[in-house]
């Protein structure tokens, strides 16, 4: 004879394994899907976000900045502009001037 406890050991079992298979059905899901964000990725590698022309780097007082060629943009990476902005008042001045080409 089944008991109450039997069946639901069963039901949640069953349920268990299916949210299992769901589970493993999503991961390769977003798997596949991470392949084409590499490849756009890729083509997005260094081009300039305001008008997709490429960008150059350009080395300033020890700090790389990305330039646009196009639009005149200029882009920093993570912690270039913190770099500069904690380097000493003289050196920041000449980054600038150096950057706008007043220098």
């Amino acid at each position: 004879m089944e008991t109450r406890k039997d069946s639901e050991n069963e039901w949640f079992a069953r349920n268990e394994s299916e949210l299992i298979r769901q589970a493993r059905r999503e991961r390769e899901m977003r798997r596949e899907a991470a392949v084409p964000a590499e490849a756009e990725r890729s083509i997005h590698f260094m081009k300039c976000p305001k008008c997709g022309s490429d960008l150059h780097e350009e080395k300033i007082h020890d700090v790389s900045v990305d330039r646009c060629g196009t639009c005149l943009g200029v882009f920093f990476d993570r912690g270039e502009l913190e770099t500069l902005l904690l380097d000493e008042h003289g050196r920041r001045r000449g980054f600038f001037r150096r950057l706008l080409g007043l220098d």
